[in-house]
């Protein structure tokens, strides 16, 4: 990261799983980082690193404020709203699109070099999330003439430590715990499974490329490039916790509505910039689930 020397970065999001790895990475390479948060956030997820972090409540102070403050070359927005537990569409609509727009809009004006966006590779009509991340594209497309805008869309990532609402998070405590039962689709979806550190490690990618390219909208597919069906998935996984107890009840709960049944990305483009995922499905899910079986028995 020789060329980013005394760069500044800002992450939307820092506190979160995401974020937080992304920040962690970025203090290693002593490079400046903001993290823009709201005032309940916990910071725990960011452990030694705060004293090296610049914080900003992002409900307690005027977003420009950030930028006349500071010289800002790069922003990664990792702030998003997921829609679950029947968040009404109006707060995903605040936090995924109204407050990224607000940010890049603020972003050109004080001439900012590089916008990185996280999308979803969901279709935009499967839920009320992919359909405001999709808005926002479009927006960031007209952006893209005045700065480097790169939308980055993800593929399932994990790790130790995510949000225990997230599937694979969920899982994995589901089956430490031995509940009695997990009720369960068929699990003939398809889906790309990627460790935490290999998404972090494509984002530096991004990072660095940003200075090397002129203003435009690049877009990018982060995934492992393999997918496996969730039936699979969720046996390896009870397999790996070594639970003989609960059992898996697929057929229980219907397709969603608008449900994809084979996800698949194109990481072709990433795999140019020098980049490729290094960690296994098994040594990612066993890291993991050793990360979380040490929690749970502290």
């Amino acid at each position: 990261m020789d060329n980013l020397m005394g760069k500044t970065i800002l992450v939307t999001g820092g506190t979160g799983f995401l974020g937080s790895h992304l920040v962690k990475r970025i203090v290693k390479d002593q490079l400046n980082v903001i993290v823009v948060k709201r005032s309940s956030s916990k910071l725990f997820r960011l452990g030694s690193i705060v004293d090296k972090i610049r914080f900003y409540d992002l409900d307690q102070i005027d977003i420009e404020d950030i930028f006349k403050e500071n010289v800002i070359d790069i922003i990664i927005h990792c702030a998003t709203n997921y829609g679950r537990f029947a968040v009404p569409p109006t707060d995903i609509i605040q936090a995924n699109l109204f407050l990224p727009l607000k940010i890049i809009q603020i972003a050109e004006n004080y001439q900012v070099k590089t916008f990185i966006n996280t999308d979803t590779i969901l279709d935009k009509r499967v839920n009320y999330y992919s359909l405001s991340k999709k808005h926002f594209l479009d927006w960031l497309f007209l952006f893209s003439q005045k700065m480097v805008c790169i939308n980055v869309a993800l593929e399932h990532f994990y790790g130790p430590f995510d949000d225990p609402s997230k599937f694979v998070s969920k899982i994995i405590l589901d089956l430490l715990h031995e509940v009695d039962f997990l009720d369960l689709t068929l699990g003939e979806q398809k889906r790309d499974f990627i460790y935490i550190d290999d998404v972090v490690e494509a984002f530096i990618k991004l990072i660095q490329f940003s200075f090397d390219v002129p203003n435009n909208l690049y877009r990018y597919e982060i995934g492992t490039g393999k997918n496996i069906e969730i039936r699979e998935f969720v046996q390896m996984v009870k397999t790996m916790t070594e639970n003989k107890v609960t059992r898996l009840n697929f057929g229980m709960l219907p397709y969603r509505e608008n449900e994809i049944m084979e996800s698949h990305v194109d990481i072709s483009m990433l795999l140019k910039l020098g980049w490729q995922p290094k960690i296994s499905l098994v040594e990612g899910l066993r890291y993991t689930i050793d990360q979380e079986r040490s929690s749970i028995n502290q």
